[in-house]
Protein backbone atom coordinates (compact mmCIF):
# COMPACT_ATOMS: atom_id res chain seq x y z
CA UNK A 1 0.00 0.00 0.00
CA UNK A 2 1.68 3.36 -0.95
CA UNK A 3 1.56 6.41 1.52
CA UNK A 4 -0.38 9.35 1.48
CA UNK A 5 -2.49 10.96 -1.42
CA UNK A 6 -4.63 13.66 -2.91
CA UNK A 7 -5.57 16.79 -3.11
CA UNK A 8 -5.93 19.16 0.05
CA UNK A 9 -8.53 20.26 1.86
CA UNK A 10 -7.36 21.87 3.54
CA UNK A 11 -8.32 22.79 5.16
CA UNK A 12 -10.07 24.11 5.79
CA UNK A 13 -9.56 25.04 8.43
CA UNK A 14 -7.81 25.01 5.82
CA UNK A 15 -8.59 26.43 2.97
CA UNK A 16 -8.67 23.90 -0.31
CA UNK A 17 -7.01 23.81 -3.41
CA UNK A 18 -8.43 21.18 -6.18
CA UNK A 19 -7.93 21.09 -10.28
CA UNK A 20 -10.14 19.17 -12.30
CA UNK A 21 -7.74 16.96 -14.63
CA UNK A 22 -8.52 17.43 -18.26
CA UNK A 23 -9.52 13.85 -18.32
CA UNK A 24 -12.56 13.93 -15.99
CA UNK A 25 -15.47 15.13 -17.53
CA UNK A 26 -18.93 14.38 -18.45
CA UNK A 27 -20.48 11.66 -16.26
CA UNK A 28 -17.22 10.37 -15.03
CA UNK A 29 -16.44 14.01 -13.53
CA UNK A 30 -19.90 14.32 -12.39
CA UNK A 31 -20.07 11.18 -10.48
CA UNK A 32 -18.39 12.65 -7.07
CA UNK A 33 -21.48 13.96 -6.18
CA UNK A 34 -24.23 13.16 -8.41
CA UNK A 35 -23.01 8.91 -9.31
CA UNK A 36 -21.98 10.54 -12.83
CA UNK A 37 -25.94 10.92 -14.36
CA UNK A 38 -28.35 13.48 -15.45
CA UNK A 39 -31.12 11.81 -14.07
CA UNK A 40 -29.94 11.74 -10.68
CA UNK A 41 -28.86 15.43 -11.13
CA UNK A 42 -31.18 17.21 -13.43
CA UNK A 43 -29.09 20.27 -15.41
CA UNK A 44 -31.69 22.90 -13.61
CA UNK A 45 -30.80 21.29 -9.82
CA UNK A 46 -26.68 21.50 -10.47
CA UNK A 47 -26.20 24.87 -9.34
CA UNK A 48 -28.24 25.23 -6.37
CA UNK A 49 -27.01 21.84 -5.21
CA UNK A 50 -23.24 23.01 -5.64
CA UNK A 51 -24.04 26.67 -3.91
CA UNK A 52 -26.20 24.68 -1.07
CA UNK A 53 -23.66 22.15 -0.45
CA UNK A 54 -20.49 24.02 -0.24
CA UNK A 55 -22.08 26.68 1.22
CA UNK A 56 -23.87 24.47 4.18
CA UNK A 57 -20.85 22.11 4.19
CA UNK A 58 -18.47 24.69 5.00
CA UNK A 59 -20.62 27.25 6.98
CA UNK A 60 -21.07 24.05 9.10
CA UNK A 61 -17.18 23.06 9.03
CA UNK A 62 -16.31 26.64 10.19
CA UNK A 63 -18.55 26.79 13.39
CA UNK A 64 -17.57 23.24 14.11
CA UNK A 65 -13.99 24.47 14.17
CA UNK A 66 -14.23 27.43 16.20
CA UNK A 67 -16.49 25.72 18.51
CA UNK A 68 -13.93 22.75 19.36
CA UNK A 69 -10.54 25.06 19.67
CA UNK A 70 -11.92 28.00 21.47
CA UNK A 71 -14.53 26.68 23.72
CA UNK A 72 -14.55 26.15 27.21
CA UNK A 73 -15.12 22.84 29.17
CA UNK A 74 -15.92 22.49 32.53
CA UNK A 75 -16.88 24.68 34.99
CA UNK A 76 -15.40 27.44 37.27
CA UNK A 77 -11.88 26.45 38.21
CA UNK A 78 -11.28 23.29 36.12
CA UNK A 79 -12.59 25.00 33.56
CA UNK A 80 -10.03 23.71 30.49
CA UNK A 81 -9.36 24.41 26.56
CA UNK A 82 -8.87 22.24 24.16
CA UNK A 83 -4.80 22.67 22.68
CA UNK A 84 -4.89 19.63 20.96
CA UNK A 85 -4.24 20.79 17.34
CA UNK A 86 -2.13 17.77 16.35
CA UNK A 87 -4.66 15.61 17.37
CA UNK A 88 -7.83 17.70 15.05
CA UNK A 89 -5.77 17.43 12.19
CA UNK A 90 -5.15 13.81 12.60
CA UNK A 91 -8.54 12.70 12.52
CA UNK A 92 -9.30 15.02 9.82
CA UNK A 93 -6.55 13.27 8.01
CA UNK A 94 -7.88 9.80 8.24
CA UNK A 95 -11.65 10.60 7.45
CA UNK A 96 -10.31 12.95 4.03
CA UNK A 97 -8.23 9.81 3.44
CA UNK A 98 -11.22 7.11 3.87
CA UNK A 99 -12.97 9.70 1.78
CA UNK A 100 -10.74 9.89 -0.96
CA UNK A 101 -9.89 6.14 -1.30
CA UNK A 102 -13.99 5.42 -1.91
CA UNK A 103 -13.91 7.79 -4.82
CA UNK A 104 -11.41 6.33 -6.05
CA UNK A 105 -12.45 3.26 -5.90
CA UNK A 106 -16.19 3.80 -7.03
CA UNK A 107 -15.27 6.80 -9.44
CA UNK A 108 -12.06 7.10 -10.56
CA UNK A 109 -10.17 3.16 -10.89
CA UNK A 110 -8.98 3.49 -14.37
CA UNK A 111 -6.41 6.28 -13.71
CA UNK A 112 -2.79 5.15 -12.90
CA UNK A 113 -1.00 7.23 -10.18
CA UNK A 114 2.19 6.97 -11.62
CA UNK A 115 3.67 9.93 -9.05
CA UNK A 116 6.74 9.33 -7.03
CA UNK A 117 6.07 9.02 -3.19
CA UNK A 118 8.77 10.95 -2.15
CA UNK A 119 7.45 14.56 -4.07
CA UNK A 120 3.67 13.66 -1.84
CA UNK A 121 6.01 13.28 1.53
CA UNK A 122 7.20 15.98 0.75
CA UNK A 123 3.89 18.33 -0.08
CA UNK A 124 2.02 16.82 3.37
CA UNK A 125 4.81 18.16 5.16
CA UNK A 126 3.78 21.83 4.51
CA UNK A 127 0.07 21.09 4.46
CA UNK A 128 0.07 19.59 7.40
CA UNK A 129 2.33 22.56 9.29
CA UNK A 130 -0.67 24.82 7.11
CA UNK A 131 -3.49 23.02 9.05
CA UNK A 132 -1.58 22.87 12.24
CA UNK A 133 -0.61 26.52 12.33
CA UNK A 134 -4.00 27.66 11.54
CA UNK A 135 -5.96 25.37 14.00
CA UNK A 136 -3.56 26.49 16.37
CA UNK A 137 -3.75 30.04 15.48
CA UNK A 138 -7.46 30.10 16.99
CA UNK A 139 -5.72 29.55 20.70
CA UNK A 140 -4.73 33.17 20.30
CA UNK A 141 -7.12 35.06 17.53
CA UNK A 142 -10.81 35.27 16.91
CA UNK A 143 -12.19 33.22 14.19
CA UNK A 144 -13.37 36.13 11.69
CA UNK A 145 -9.37 36.99 11.91
CA UNK A 146 -8.39 33.40 10.97
CA UNK A 147 -10.79 33.63 7.98
CA UNK A 148 -9.41 36.78 6.74
CA UNK A 149 -6.18 35.62 7.26
CA UNK A 150 -6.25 32.36 5.49
CA UNK A 151 -8.17 33.73 2.59
CA UNK A 152 -4.89 35.85 1.89
CA UNK A 153 -3.22 33.12 -0.02
CA UNK A 154 -3.02 34.96 -3.05
CA UNK A 155 -0.47 36.71 -1.93
CA UNK A 156 1.96 34.00 -0.86
CA UNK A 157 1.09 32.27 -4.02
CA UNK A 158 1.77 34.96 -5.72
CA UNK A 159 5.08 35.70 -3.75
CA UNK A 160 6.76 32.18 -4.19
CA UNK A 161 5.34 32.64 -8.14
CA UNK A 162 7.57 35.14 -8.75
CA UNK A 163 11.02 34.21 -6.79
CA UNK A 164 10.75 30.26 -6.90
CA UNK A 165 8.71 29.69 -10.09
CA UNK A 166 9.97 33.08 -11.86
CA UNK A 167 6.14 33.36 -13.56
CA UNK A 168 4.87 36.68 -14.37
CA UNK A 169 1.37 37.61 -13.60
CA UNK A 170 -0.78 40.15 -15.23
CA UNK A 171 -1.16 43.66 -13.33
CA UNK A 172 -5.45 42.81 -12.74
CA UNK A 173 -2.92 40.10 -10.24
CA UNK A 174 -1.16 42.61 -8.45
CA UNK A 175 -4.16 45.41 -8.33
CA UNK A 176 -6.15 42.81 -6.35
CA UNK A 177 -3.55 41.55 -3.94
CA UNK A 178 -2.74 45.15 -3.31
CA UNK A 179 -6.96 45.33 -2.56
CA UNK A 180 -6.03 42.40 -0.07
CA UNK A 181 -3.17 43.41 1.68
CA UNK A 182 -4.88 47.18 1.99
CA UNK A 183 -7.88 45.05 4.01
CA UNK A 184 -5.83 43.07 6.09
CA UNK A 185 -3.33 46.18 7.08
CA UNK A 186 -6.96 47.96 8.10
CA UNK A 187 -8.65 44.17 9.96
CA UNK A 188 -5.44 43.96 11.92
CA UNK A 189 -5.24 47.86 12.69
CA UNK A 190 -5.76 48.25 16.21
CA UNK A 191 -5.95 51.71 17.56
CA UNK A 192 -4.43 52.21 21.28
CA UNK A 193 -6.83 52.69 23.66
CA UNK A 194 -6.36 54.07 27.01
CA UNK A 195 -6.50 50.75 29.38
CA UNK A 196 -3.77 47.89 29.07
CA UNK A 197 -6.20 45.20 27.37
CA UNK A 198 -5.18 42.02 26.68
CA UNK A 199 -5.91 42.72 22.69
CA UNK A 200 -3.89 45.63 22.44
CA UNK A 201 -1.51 44.06 20.46
CA UNK A 202 -0.73 44.07 16.33
CA UNK A 203 0.72 41.34 15.38
CA UNK A 204 1.23 38.34 18.00
CA UNK A 205 1.44 34.71 18.17
CA UNK A 206 -1.96 33.86 16.67
CA UNK A 207 -0.96 36.63 13.61
CA UNK A 208 2.59 34.67 13.49
CA UNK A 209 1.28 31.35 13.01
CA UNK A 210 -1.56 32.53 10.65
CA UNK A 211 1.20 34.12 8.49
CA UNK A 212 3.48 30.54 8.91
CA UNK A 213 0.47 29.22 7.69
CA UNK A 214 -0.14 31.19 4.77
CA UNK A 215 3.61 30.81 3.69
CA UNK A 216 3.64 27.03 4.06
CA UNK A 217 -0.11 26.99 1.66
CA UNK A 218 2.49 28.76 -0.87
CA UNK A 219 4.87 26.03 -0.46
CA UNK A 220 1.80 23.10 -0.71
CA UNK A 221 0.56 25.22 -3.76
CA UNK A 222 4.22 24.78 -5.33
CA UNK A 223 4.52 21.18 -4.98
CA UNK A 224 1.04 20.61 -6.46
CA UNK A 225 2.00 22.27 -9.50
CA UNK A 226 4.77 20.26 -9.89
CA UNK A 227 3.08 17.26 -9.62
CA UNK A 228 0.34 17.80 -11.63
CA UNK A 229 3.02 19.65 -14.17
CA UNK A 230 5.55 16.86 -14.47
CA UNK A 231 2.94 13.70 -13.39
CA UNK A 232 -0.29 14.84 -14.45
CA UNK A 233 -1.29 13.67 -11.13
CA UNK A 234 -5.17 13.32 -10.10
CA UNK A 235 -7.28 15.75 -7.58
CA UNK A 236 -7.88 12.31 -5.99
CA UNK A 237 -5.24 10.29 -5.62
CA UNK A 238 -3.27 13.42 -4.76
CA UNK A 239 -6.05 14.16 -1.78
CA UNK A 240 -5.68 10.25 -0.87
CA UNK A 241 -2.04 10.15 -0.88
CA UNK A 242 -0.71 13.12 0.84
CA UNK A 243 -3.85 12.80 3.23
CA UNK A 244 -1.92 9.28 4.26
CA UNK A 245 1.36 10.56 4.49
CA UNK A 246 0.19 13.38 6.93
CA UNK A 247 -1.50 10.81 8.67
CA UNK A 248 1.82 9.02 9.18
CA UNK A 249 3.82 11.52 9.93
CA UNK A 250 1.12 13.00 12.67
CA UNK A 251 0.39 9.46 14.13
CA UNK A 252 4.58 8.89 14.97
CA UNK A 253 4.10 12.85 16.07
CA UNK A 254 0.95 12.28 18.38
CA UNK A 255 2.22 9.08 19.60
CA UNK A 256 6.35 10.77 20.22
CA UNK A 257 4.91 13.96 22.14
CA UNK A 258 2.28 11.80 24.03
CA UNK A 259 -0.19 14.08 22.55
CA UNK A 260 -2.61 11.26 22.04
CA UNK A 261 -3.07 9.88 25.53
CA UNK A 262 -3.56 13.66 26.80
CA UNK A 263 -6.32 13.85 23.68
CA UNK A 264 -7.64 10.42 24.84
CA UNK A 265 -7.86 11.54 28.46
CA UNK A 266 -9.63 14.95 27.77
CA UNK A 267 -12.29 13.11 25.33
CA UNK A 268 -13.11 11.16 27.92
CA UNK A 269 -13.76 13.69 30.74
CA UNK A 270 -15.73 15.60 28.02
CA UNK A 271 -16.79 12.68 25.38
CA UNK A 272 -19.53 15.10 23.19
CA UNK A 273 -16.46 17.07 21.91
CA UNK A 274 -15.71 13.44 19.74
CA UNK A 275 -19.18 13.58 17.90
CA UNK A 276 -18.06 17.61 17.21
CA UNK A 277 -14.37 16.61 15.96
CA UNK A 278 -15.91 13.71 13.94
CA UNK A 279 -18.45 15.82 11.87
CA UNK A 280 -15.69 18.36 11.51
CA UNK A 281 -14.33 15.62 9.28
CA UNK A 282 -17.04 14.83 7.26
CA UNK A 283 -18.36 18.07 6.54
CA UNK A 284 -14.45 18.80 5.07
CA UNK A 285 -14.46 15.45 3.09
CA UNK A 286 -18.14 16.09 2.14
CA UNK A 287 -17.56 20.00 1.18
CA UNK A 288 -14.36 19.26 -1.02
CA UNK A 289 -16.28 16.63 -2.98
CA UNK A 290 -18.99 19.67 -3.32
CA UNK A 291 -16.09 22.13 -4.58
CA UNK A 292 -14.84 19.29 -7.12
CA UNK A 293 -18.59 18.65 -8.41
CA UNK A 294 -18.60 23.08 -8.67
CA UNK A 295 -15.73 22.86 -10.42
CA UNK A 296 -16.47 20.13 -13.26
CA UNK A 297 -20.13 21.54 -13.73
CA UNK A 298 -19.07 25.52 -13.87
CA UNK A 299 -15.54 25.95 -13.80
CA UNK A 300 -13.31 27.68 -11.34
CA UNK A 301 -14.79 30.84 -11.27
CA UNK A 302 -18.38 29.78 -10.27
CA UNK A 303 -16.81 27.88 -6.80
CA UNK A 304 -14.13 30.73 -6.40
CA UNK A 305 -17.18 33.08 -6.29
CA UNK A 306 -19.66 30.72 -3.79
CA UNK A 307 -16.67 29.20 -1.63
CA UNK A 308 -15.47 33.49 -1.17
CA UNK A 309 -19.32 33.83 -0.79
CA UNK A 310 -19.16 31.37 2.27
CA UNK A 311 -16.18 32.57 3.98
CA UNK A 312 -17.66 36.27 4.67
CA UNK A 313 -20.89 34.76 5.83
CA UNK A 314 -19.19 32.56 7.72
CA UNK A 315 -17.21 35.48 9.34
CA UNK A 316 -20.95 36.93 9.84
CA UNK A 317 -22.15 33.91 11.71
CA UNK A 318 -19.55 33.93 13.89
CA UNK A 319 -19.87 37.19 14.78
CA UNK A 320 -23.23 36.91 15.36
CA UNK A 321 -23.07 33.22 17.03
CA UNK A 322 -19.53 33.81 18.94
CA UNK A 323 -20.02 37.31 19.95
CA UNK A 324 -16.84 38.15 18.22
CA UNK A 325 -16.78 42.20 17.86
CA UNK A 326 -15.66 43.46 14.82
CA UNK A 327 -15.00 47.25 14.50
CA UNK A 328 -16.33 49.42 11.24
CA UNK A 329 -12.79 49.73 10.02
CA UNK A 330 -12.61 46.18 10.12
CA UNK A 331 -15.60 45.78 8.68
CA UNK A 332 -14.47 48.08 5.71
CA UNK A 333 -10.79 45.48 5.71
CA UNK A 334 -12.75 42.42 5.40
CA UNK A 335 -15.17 44.47 2.53
CA UNK A 336 -11.79 45.09 0.75
CA UNK A 337 -10.58 41.55 1.37
CA UNK A 338 -13.37 39.71 -0.24
CA UNK A 339 -13.38 42.85 -3.28
CA UNK A 340 -10.07 41.68 -3.88
CA UNK A 341 -11.21 37.84 -3.85
CA UNK A 342 -13.54 38.49 -6.11
CA UNK A 343 -12.14 40.39 -8.66
CA UNK A 344 -9.27 38.15 -8.30
CA UNK A 345 -11.43 35.44 -9.50
CA UNK A 346 -12.93 36.95 -12.67
CA UNK A 347 -9.37 38.91 -13.69
CA UNK A 348 -6.67 38.01 -12.01
CA UNK A 349 -6.22 33.79 -12.82
CA UNK A 350 -5.51 32.20 -15.88
CA UNK A 351 -5.09 28.62 -14.93
CA UNK A 352 -7.31 25.93 -14.07
CA UNK A 353 -7.56 26.15 -10.09
CA UNK A 354 -9.50 27.16 -7.16
CA UNK A 355 -9.12 27.95 -4.11
CA UNK A 356 -11.01 26.96 -0.95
Amino acid sequence: MRPPASPLLPAPLRDVRLDVPPSLSGPSAAAMGASGGSPLLPERLRLPVCFLGVFVCYFYYGILQESITRGKYGEGAKQEKFKYALSLVFIQCVINAIFARLVIQFFDAIRVDRTQNWLYAACSLSYLGAMVSSNSALQFVNYPTQVLGKSCKPIPVMLLGVTVLRKKYPLAKYLCVLLIVTGVALFMYKPKKGGDGEDDHIFGYGELLLLLSLTLDGLTGVSQDHMRAHYQTGSNHMMLNVNLWSTLFLGAGILFTGELWEFLSFAERYPSILYNILLFGLTSALGQSFIFMTVVYFGPLTCSIITTTRKFFTILASVILFANPISMMQWVGTILVFMGLGLDAKFGKGSKKTTH
